[in-house]
C-alpha cells in the first residue's frame, strides 16, 4: 500500500521506506473507525455527537501513529512528541488514544496510562475518557469505570487504564503498553519521565505520547523532547521511529511582532473556528496587545511559543523604539548615576550608567570571566563570543569576574563623566565597593527587596512605555529586557526577579539600581532606609563602603 502524500512529511519518511517500513492503510482506517463510531464527545454543544476526528487529528495524530508500520508488522513509532496550544482538542485526542490502545490495539493485558506534574492534571485525560465512555452505549457495555480510583478495565482482555499520580516511587515495575504525558512543560523535574520511559520494555510495540502545550524554561526535559522534535520534523535526525508533530508560530528577530499577524494564527491553531471560537481567540489577543503582562500567556497558551517567562514586564515592541541614536557623552559636565551588579562573578555582571540629563541614555558595561565563555555558547546557545568579539562584553581572565577590571572601568567612566552616585547590590560587592568608596566614588547599597525596587522596577516601564528610554540598541540589554520576569507581593509591589527569570537579567539589575538613586536624589521617593535610620551615610565614602 502507498503512503498516502498527506504523511509523507520529508527525508526521514523517505528513509523508513528504504529499511522497510510501510503503511498499513487498513489499521489506519481500524483507528479511524473507532474514533469515529465508539467514542462520542462529552461536554459543550457537541455532547453525546459522535467524535469526527478534524482533518489534523486524522492526518497528523491518528494515521500516522495507527498506520505506520515496520518490516516486522509492529507500529513504527514508539515516542510521540505532539506540541499544540491549548483549546484545539488535545484532551479529547488523547482520551481516545488512551481507549483505543486499551481495548482496540490487539495487546492483551495491556496497561495504559496517563501521567501529569501532579494528580489533578494526570486527572484531565482520564476524567474525559470516563465521560466518553458512558456517553458510549458500545464502551460502557464493555468497560467498568471507577472514577474513584481513576481507573477503567476491559475485563474481556483484562486490561487495565489508569491516572498516575506524580508520586514516582510507586511506579516501579510497572509493564507499560500505552502512556499518554499530559503537559510535559510543567515537569518539576525528570524522576517521573525516567521512571516511566523503560516500562514498556517488554511490550511488543508500546506507545508512549507526550503532548504539551509550551512552557518557558528551556533547561527542562520539555524544551529537550520539543528541540528533538523539531530536528526530526526538520530531518536533521535519523531516527525514523520518533514522532514529532508541533504546531506553533515561529518567532524570527527580524519580525517580533510576527505573532500579531492573524494569518499566522492559524499555524498554531488547526482548530481554529471549529473547536477553538475564533471571536474568543480574538479578544484573547487584544487583551494581550494592549496588556503586556498577559502577553507571554497570550503567546504560549494560544500559540504555542516557548516564552522567556511566565509574565511579560517589559512590552518588547516599546523596548526596540528606545534603540535611538547615541547621544554625544564626550563633554565632562554629563552626569550619570550609575548602577552596579555584581551578584554573579562566575557569570555575566554588569555595570550601568544612567545620563538622565539626556533624556535616560543608558551606557552598559558588560563582564564575563574568558573560562565560561565555551560553556555558556556550547550549553545555552548565548553568543557570548560574538559579543565578545563586537566590543559588547569584556572577558577576563580565569572563571571568575576580574574585580580590577570592574573597578578600572567604573574609574574610567567617572574620569570621563561626572558621576553623582553609584547604587549597588551588596552580594558580592565589598572589594570593589571599598575602593570605588576610597577613589572618592558616592557608593550607595541599593538593598533588593520590594521597599527598595518597586520604585525603580515601575518607573524603568513607564520610561520605556513612554519612550523616554534610550539604551542604544544594545543587544546584550535587549536579551536580559527579553528574559526579565518580576515578582509581586501582596501591595502589588514589584522588583525585577532572577529566580523567575530563565537568563541572565544582571543590566536590568543594575539600571533598576542606578535608577533608585536617581529617583532618591530627586525626592521623587526617600529612601527607605535613610528615612528609617536603618542606615546613616556617612559623609565619608569610606567609611560608608567599610559598614558594609
Amino acid at each position: 500500500m502507498s503512503v498516502p502524500p498527506q504523511l509523507m512529511k520529508g527525508p526521514l519518511d523517505e528513509l523508513a521506506l528504504e529499511m522497510g517500513c510501510y503503511y498499513d492503510q487498513k489499521a489506519a482506517d481500524r483507528a479511524m473507525r473507532f474514533f469515529s463510531e465508539f467514542i462520542c464527545h462529552s461536554k459543550g454543544e457537541w455532547a453525546g455527537k459522535p467524535f469526527k476526528p478534524l482533518e489534523w487529528q486524522e492526518w497528523n495524530v491518528i494515521r500516522p501513529l495507527f498506520g505506520w508500520k515496520r518490516k516486522d508488522g509492529t507500529r513504527r513509532f514508539r515516542r510521540a512528541y505532539i506540541q499544540i496550544p491549548k483549546k484545539n482538542g488535545k484532551s479529547t485526542i488523547c482520551a481516545g488514544l488512551a481507549l483505543y490502545l486499551l481495548i482496540a490495539d490487539g495487546e492483551p493485558g495491556a496497561e495504559v496510562y496517563s501521567a501529569a506534574a501532579d494528580k489533578d492534571q494526570a486527572s484531565i485525560v482520564f476524567n474525559e475518557a470516563s465521560a466518553m465512555v458512558k456517553s458510549s452505549p458500545a464502551l460502557e457495555a464493555r468497560l467498568a469505570v471507577a472514577d474513584s480510583r481513576k481507573t477503567i478495565k476491559d475485563p474481556v482482555k483484562n486490561s487495565v487504564y489508569r491516572a498516575l499520580s506524580a508520586d514516582v516511587p510507586t511506579k516501579e515495575g510497572l509493564n507499560i503498553h500505552g502512556l499518554i504525558f499530559d503537559e510535559l512543560h510543567a515537569q518539576p523535574g525528570r524522576k517521573l519521565w525516567d521512571t516511566l520511559k523503560y516500562g514498556g520494555a517488554s511490550r511488543r510495540q508500546p506507545l508512549f505520547v507526550s503532548i504539551t502545550t509550551a512552557g518557558t524554561d528551556r533547561t527542562s526535559l520539555c524544551f529537550e523532547q520539543y528541540e528533538y522534535a523539531k530536528r526530526i520534523i526538520a530531518g536533521k535526525s535519523k531516527d525514523i521511529y520518533f514522532y514529532g508533530c508541533v504546531y506553533e508560530v515561529e518567532e524570527d528577530p527580524a519580525q517580533p511582532d510576527l505573532w500579531k499577524d492573524p494569518a499566522q494564527w492559524e499555524k498554531a491553531n488547526p482548530s481554529l473556528g471549529t473547536a477553538l471560537s475564533r471571536s474568543a481567540f480574538e479578544e484573547d489577543f487584544r487583551e494581550a496587545s494592549e496588556a503586556p503582562m498577559s502577553e507571554n500567556s497570550f503567546k504560549r497558551y494560544r500559540l504555542n511559543i516557548w516564552t522567556q517567562q511566565e509574565t511579560r514586564y517589559i512590552p518588547m515592541d516599546k523596548w526596540r523604539l528606545c534603540a535611538k541614536p547615541v547621544p554625544d557623552l564626550s563633554d565632562r559636565r554629563c552626569e550619570f548615576f550609575g548602577g552596579l551588579d555584581l551578584a554573579s562573578t562566575q557569570d555575566i555582571c554588569a555595570y550601568v550608567q544612567i545620563f538622565h540629563k539626556l533624556g535616560f541614555f543608558l551606557k552598559c558595561h558588560f563582564f564575563i570571566p574568558e573560562d565560561r565563555i565555551k560553556v555558556r555558547v556550547d550549553k545555552d546557545h548565548v553568543p557570548y563570543d560574538k559579543w565578545v568579539k563586537e566590543g559588547l562584553l569584556i572577558a577576563t581572565r580565569g572563571n571568575v569576574i576580574d574585580e580590577e577590571h570592574v573597578i578600572e572601568t567604573v574609574l574610567k567612566s567617572c574620569e570621563k563623566n561626572k558621576c553623582r552616585e553609584i547604587g549597588y547590590d551588596p552580594w558580592n560587592a565589598p572589594h570593589v565597593v571599598t575602593r570605588l568608596a576610597d577613589e572618592g566614588i558616592e557608593m550607595v547599597p541599593v538593598r533588593q527587596g520590594f521597599l527598595s525596587l518597586n520604585y525603580p522596577t515601575k518607573e524603568l516601564l513607564k520610561l520605556v512605555l513612554a519612550l523616554k528610554l534610550n539604551h542604544g540598541g544594545n543587544p546584550i540589554l535587549d536579551w536580559m529586557a527579553n528574559h526579565l520576569a518580576v515578582e509581586t507581593d501582596a501591595a502589588a509591589n514589584v522588583k525585577p526577579s532572577k529566580k523567575l527569570a530563565r537568563e541572565k537579567i544582571d543590566g536590568i539589575a543594575a539600571t533598576v539600581n542606578g535608577l533608585s538613586r536617581y529617583l532618591v536624589h530627586h525626592g521623587i521617593k526617600p529612601s527607605v532606609y535613610e528615612s528609617r535610620k536603618i542606615v546613616e551615610f556617612n559623609s565619608s565614602k569610606s567609611e560608608n563602603a567599610k559598614m558594609l
